[in-house]
């Protein structure tokens, strides 16, 4: 018949055994679940990116239809008033 200590030995090595196993899968689903959460937040940063790009284009666009049908003057320049030089 086993020992005592040899039978609480295997209890604690069991116990201990089973404890990494569960821990290991644990902390493999949460690095898994944080993956797939930093794959979603890429791809919602590139959406937001295609966005913004389209907006810009959508601006310089108007923009250039503007100048074509109006006198635009950069608003770094001071504007001359009518009658005086620049």
């Amino acid at each position: 018949m086993a020992s005592r200590g040899s039978k609480l030995a295997l209890t604690g090595t069991s116990i201990f055994a089973a404890t990494t196993i569960f821990m290991v899968h644990f902390w493999q689903g949460a690095e898994q679940d944080a993956m797939h959460q930093g794959v979603v937040r890429d791809m919602e940063q590139q959406r937001i990116k295609r966005e913004r790009q389209l907006d810009f284009d959508l601006q310089r666009q108007l923009e250039a239809e503007y100048k074509q049908d109006q006198t635009v003057h950069s608003s770094l320049e001071p504007v001359a008033a009518p009658g005086e030089k620049k």
